[in-house]
């Protein structure tokens, strides 16, 4: 009796067609990329030469720009409704939050604009450390028998500080933590909730841990982001890139205050 043996080749025939992809892929590879790397390099090379072009046009286009609004040649940024503006967060790159004199300078132009309460923010805690320096050239007014200088520190604008850095809130929201495991998990009968921001917040209130949400946060970095900013304090605040310290511009500020009052806020219920 003759037995008839077939042969399941399905798994074959895939593993044959993944190999032929790959020595296809391979052979185009090889065929349309040189055997030196002159081209790409070249290539790199234009592309540097175009985002440098393009970065130093828009430098010049934002000085210019900023020019014309801190000399008062563009209107729209004459008066700014600094109501809106209560508390105002700064984010500063660590590395560059060592530039005191950079900061203070920024701080005096915040402060001539009419700035009352600002949030101080380095990653690393920099701008603690010179918590004293801003402190008392902000905050202290030395008493003096002469009128002249009695009238100048009359004109000064204080303002009110907050020094935050990444390790800031991390315990108090680890033991607002604590006490929604206590209230909600300890007892094995108590209903388990979905947490929401409204649980973590009435938490932090027991704890005496709320602290004010910026309504305005203005970045100083490289990067485009809020540097490690805390998370839980910027669930309505507006964020603003203004590139480095070092390149900072008192017009793009008001430019970007004048740009924050003039939006409408939704709040969801």
């Amino acid at each position: 009796m003759a037995v008839l043996a077939f042969r399941d080749t399905t798994e074959e025939n895939k593993i044959l067609c993944t190999m032929n992809v790959a020595e296809d892929f391979q052979e185009t590879f090889d065929r349309i990329t040189p055997k030196d790397n002159s081209i790409f390099l070249f290539l790199w090379h234009v592309v540097h030469l175009i985002l440098r072009v393009l970065y130093l046009a828009l430098e010049i286009f934002q000085t210019v720009e900023s020019y014309l609004i801190t000399n008062r040649i563009v209107k729209a940024y004459g008066h700014l409704n600094l109501q809106r503006v209560n508390y105002l967060g700064v984010v500063i790159d660590s590395d560059e939050a060592r530039e005191t004199a950079e900061v203070i300078q920024l701080l005096e132009w915040l402060s001539d604009i009419g700035i009352k309460k600002v949030c101080l923010y380095d990653k690393e805690g920099v701008l603690k450390k010179s918590k004293e320096v801003l402190m008392e050239r902000f905050n202290s007014v030395k008493q003096s028998n002469d009128d002249s200088e009695l009238d100048a520190l009359l004109n000064i604008k204080q303002i009110a500080f907050e020094f935050v850095s990444s390790s800031d809130g991390k315990e108090a929201v680890a033991k607002a933590a604590n006490v929604l495991f206590k209230k909600y998990y300890s007892d094995g009968d108590t209903e388990k909730p979905f947490f929401t921001e409204s649980y973590l917040t009435d938490a932090l209130k027991t704890l005496g841990a709320v602290e004010l949400d910026p309504d305005l946060l203005l970045v100083y970095g490289p990067a485009r982001c809020h540097l490690g900013f805390p998370a839980w304090r910027i669930r309505y605040t507006e964020i603003v890139h203004m590139g480095p310290l070092k390149y900072k511009k008192h017009g793009l500020i008001l430019k970007a205050i004048h740009k924050f009052t003039k939006v409408k806020q939704n709040y969801g219920s």
